[in-house]
């Protein structure tokens, strides 16, 4: 019986949030905010260009942060830039206290040195990010600009942020400085993060980085023949920890992702080392497979040992270093979270069909201490993300916009035009 009258005290939630749709689409401010989309597509995709070919490596996303805040502040809003890098924009609302987030991170996976440049081909853009996360921090910009064009106020004041360190060891930086600074202001997140519009990620990916060193003596190839190898160790280890059983539910991974050391074709090395990605829909298995991760490189040194000591060579022992790079806790939206009835009440509106999702992305941190969130894709379709070929179709980017404007004015909360 209680179950029952949870189950509809939901659907009622969901039910008044969809209906708040068509009140919303009869305001002719949003009207031209939504159609601005369609009107300002090509400029949308130039804006997408020169933002994508503004390199921003790991730790290195200063120079697009900077150009992300002049865009953003000739919109009108109060720009500046945090301790940790975020670059954060401040849109007024005429309440007072709370405030919604919409992030988009700045850093792309790719090295510095890495040729960005974008080419059109077939009515497709290709370059390094220009998915993601070009296509977030476009949206940023558009969202921000239809707002500010078609006079549309919120109760809530809405941060508008390029954060730092979302890929790779960012370890979420700039999202936990963001929770940081305003947790007791913050009411929702939402993350925009690639393209599509068939997802709606409300559970956040745990995962953990994990690099492991072998230090030895080094020596000659030929005359130190038998001496301890770090890397003959770390290759004994790897191949024994790639054949860890890994359950299908809760769904885990790993992956051996960089493997580094050694000077020349012809010196033993005297260290190497690789580092390790580990993640899964339940964190104490996150643990589990470090712990075999462990043993295993362990066991590869022991091995190594051995046979050092078998052909009499034994002599200074390998050691083993490890250490954490970053670690991303888990975290799941109630189903009954006004923030994906917002969401859902849009995808009525625009007749787009979503399903829920489980990622690694900026809603991780304020998933993990209870701040609702989701992150989102912002229109169009892309491919080969992470890759030197990633691309990306503006076409149907107009749809995801809607979207994430109709989103955020629901859990913002427009306000009357005499209010």
């Amino acid at each position: 019986m209680l179950l029952a009258v949870g189950l509809l005290s939901t659907r009622n939630t969901a039910s008044s949030r969809r209906t708040s749709a068509a009140d919303l689409t009869a305001d002719p401010r949003v009207q031209q905010a939504l159609a601005a989309f369609t009107v300002y597509a090509a400029a949308i995709t130039d804006e997408q260009i020169r933002l994508s070919e503004i390199p921003a490596p790991p730790f290195h996303e200063s120079v697009r942060a900077a150009y992300l805040g002049k865009l953003l502040a000739e919109i009108g809003l109060k720009v500046r830039t945090d301790e940790a890098g975020n670059l954060i924009a401040e849109r007024p609302g005429k309440g007072k206290g709370d405030l919604v987030l919409i992030a988009a991170h700045l850093d792309t996976v790719f090295p510095a040195g890495t040729d960005v440049h974008v080419r059109r081909e077939n009515g497709k853009l290709y370059g390094p990010g220009i998915s993601d996360n070009g296509t977030g921090l476009t949206a940023l910009v558009a969202i921000a600009r239809a707002m500010r064009d078609a006079k549309l106020e919120t109760r809530s004041t809405l941060l508008f942020a390029g954060t730092v360190g979302e890929e790779g060891e960012g370890n979420l930086r700039g999202i936990r400085k963001m929770m940081e600074s305003y947790r007791k202001q913050i009411r929702y997140v939402i993350a925009l993060d690639g393209a599509s519009t068939d997802y709606i990620t409300t559970a956040a990916l745990a995962s953990r980085r994990v690099e492991i060193g072998v230090n030895g003596p080094g020596g000659h190839s030929w005359s130190d023949f038998g001496a301890p190898n770090p890397i003959h160790a770390l290759a004994r280890g790897i191949a024994a920890f790639v054949k860890t059983p890994v359950p299908e539910d809760p769904r885990t991974t790993f992956n051996v992702g960089e493997i580094e050391g050694g000077t020349s074709v012809n010196t033993i090395p005297a260290k190497a080392q690789i580092k390790v990605d580990l993640r899964s829909e339940s964190e104490p298995e996150i643990a589990k497979m470090e712990t075999a991760l462990r043993a295993a490189i362990q066991g590869g040194v022991d091995e190594e040992m051995t046979i050092a000591r078998n052909r009499g060579m034994a002599g200074e022992p390998l050691t083993v270093e490890a250490r954490v790079l970053g670690v991303r806790p888990g975290g799941e939206l109630p189903s009954n979270s006004p923030l994906l009835a917002a969401v859902r009440a849009a995808d009525d509106y625009l007749g787009n069909r979503s399903r829920l999702e489980r990622s690694s992305t900026d809603a991780n941190i304020p998933l993990s201490i209870g701040i609702p969130a989701i992150a989102l894709g912002a229109g169009g379709r892309s491919g080969g993300a992470h890759s030197l070929e990633e691309w990306y179709e503006p076409a149907g980017r107009d749809a995801g916009l809607q979207r994430i404007l109709l989103t955020i004015l629901h859990v913002a909360e427009l306000a009357g035009p005499n209010d």
